[in-house]
C-alpha cells in the first residue's frame, strides 16, 4: 500500500503552522547518528566478506532519517538539518582535533591511542564533509523532484533512486578525494562501489521500516507536503 498525499489542501508545504511533533526527534537521530558514525569509522570490520568502515553500519541512517525528512516535512526542513549536521560535525572535527594537539598529563599513557581514534588528517576530514554536504543534499532534491513526478506514489522508488544518486555522490567524492594516490586506482574504484553496493542494499532492507515510519508520521503530524514550488537550492535556511 503506497503511501500518498492526505489530500489536496495538504499537496504544498506551508509555514509555521505545519506539523512538528516528532520533527524534533528525527533531527536529532539523524545528527547524532552523522556523529556516531564519524567516531566509530577508524574500525576496519569485515562484514559477509566486505571489509568495510565501521561507521559505514549507522551513516546510512542518515540517508533514510533524510528521507524522512523530506517526505513528511519537505525539502526546507531536510535542507536545515542537513546544514545543523554539518555544524555539528565541523564542531565535533575542530574539538577533536584540538583535544588531539593539547599536551597530555606526563602520567597519562594512551595519547597514541586517543590520537589514532580521534586524530585525522585535513584531507580526510575535508572529504568527508564535501562528501556529506554534496550527497545529502544531492538525495534529499532527488526525493523531493519524484515526490512531485510520481504525485506521492511508489515510496519506494523514491527512497532507493535518491539514495544510489545520493550515496553515489557521497561515495564517490569521499573515496576518490581521501585515497587517490594514497592506494591503488583499482582499490579506490573496488572501495567505492562496495560502498554504494552496501549502502544502497542498506537502504533496500530498511524500506519497510521507512515505509512504517513515514505513514505513521503522516498520520500523527497530519501533513504530505508536495516540493511544487520549493526552492531546491541549498544555500537557503527558511522556506
Amino acid at each position: 500500500m503506497e503511501v500518498s498525499d492526505l489530500d489536496a489542501e495538504r499537496s504544498q508545504p506551508s509555514g509555521p503552522g505545519r506539523g512538528t511533533r516528532a520533527r524534533d526527534l528525527i533531527t536529532g537521530v539523524f545528527v547524532a547518528s552523522l556523529l556516531i558514525s564519524n567516531v566509530i569509522t577508524v574500525k576496519p570490520v569485515s562484514i559477509m566478506g566486505f571489509t568495510i568502515d565501521a561507521g559505514t553500519m549507522l551513516f546510512p541512517l542518515t540517508y533514510i532519517f533524510g528521507d524522512i525528512l523530506t517526505e513528511v516535512y519537505g525539502y526546507a526542513q531536510a535542507r536545515r538539518t542537513i546544514w545543523i549536521g554539518l555544524i555539528c560535525n565541523l564542531l565535533l572535527a575542530g574539538c577533536a582535533a584540538l583535544a588531539v594537539w593539547l599536551p597530555s598529563d606526563p602520567t597519562w599513557e594512551l595519547q597514541e591511542a586517543y590520537a589514532a581514534v580521534l586524530g585525522s588528517t585535513p584531507r580526510i576530514v575535508g572529504a568527508s564533509l564535501l562528501a556529506y554536504w554534496c550527497g545529502e543534499f544531492a538525495n534529499s532534491a532527488v526525493l523531493a523532484k519524484l515526490k512531485v513526478w510520481t504525485q506521492g506514489r511508489f515510496l519506494w522508488v523514491r527512497t532507493l533512486g535518491s539514495t544510489i544518486v545520493g550515496q553515489s555522490i557521497d561515495s564517490g567524492i569521499f573515496v576518490f578525494a581521501a585515497f587517490w594516490g594514497v592506494w591503488e586506482p583499482s582499490v579506490v574504484v573496488a572501495v567505492f562501489y562496495a560502498n554504494v553496493i552496501l549502502k544502497t542494499g542498506y537502504e533496500a532492507l530498511a524500506t519497510p521500516f521507512t515505509y512504517a515510519i513515514v505513514g505513521a508520521l503522516k498520520r500523527i503530524e497530519g501533513q504530505d507536503p508536495m516540493d511544487r514550488d520549493t526552492r531546491l537550492t541549498p544555500f537557503r535556511w527558511g522556506d
